[in-house]
């Protein structure tokens, strides 16, 4: 039986666009509750392990993920890059429901990311994903980013992984950061054997 050992730990930044479901991603996968309220998120920041299973040749892994959550309206855009310092991980999110919006992850967040943390990986999140399943007259679900779109997006930015999830109802949300947990350890790892320090460091 493997051993689960603490042994890692990785900083990951959250990126997105005001409103677009960041700090609720965060608050589920933190508290396992729906945030009852939109507040707007300036700088937030927790910790949480999460197990990599058979990560160390066979042995279990745990991954302490330092978690940032920033504030993506444009007041903010000169704060925000504080954030990045020593980040091995940025998950660029967006929602599903708005199209006009798909510019950003490359104009801004992006550029953001290979200005301030270019060593950093970073991988392409789909929030709300419930909204296609909504019975909802007042929802334009033309102006819907599509999986189909969003995987292809997240090929255009040469994104590690593309994973579309739900804070509402839950879909997805720890698979996200089992992810970003297995995405630290490999590449820690490889740093380590190539006889690099084990950060990703910008």
């Amino acid at each position: 039986m493997a051993v689960a050992k603490t042994q890692k730990s990785g900083k990951v930044v959250v990126v997105g666009d005001g409103a677009c479901g960041k700090t609720c991603l965060l608050e589920v996968f933190r508290r396992n509750q729906f945030p009852a309220a939109y507040i707007p998120t300036v700088v937030d920041n927790f910790a949480k392990d999460v197990t990599v299973v058979g990560g160390d040749m066979g042995s279990d892994v745990i991954v302490t993920l330092a978690l940032w959550d920033t504030a993506g309206q444009e007041d903010y855009d000169t704060i925000r890059p504080l954030s990045y310092r020593e980040t091995d991980l940025v998950l660029i999110c967006y929602t599903i429901e708005n199209k006009k919006k798909i510019p950003n992850i490359s104009k801004k967040w992006l550029m953001e990311i290979k200005n301030y943390c270019p060593k950093a990986g970073y991988f392409l999140v789909g929030l709300k994903s419930d909204l296609r399943n909504l019975n909802d007259p007042t929802l334009d679900k033309s102006a819907f980013i599509s999986t189909e779109e969003g995987q292809e997006i997240a090929d255009s930015i040469k994104a590690v992984k593309f994973i579309e999830c739900s804070a509402r109802t839950g879909d997805n949300v720890n698979l996200v950061f089992t992810e970003a947990a297995k995405y630290i350890n490999d590449h820690k790892q490889a740093l380590n054997i190539t006889g690099g320090c084990g950060c990703l460091c910008c």
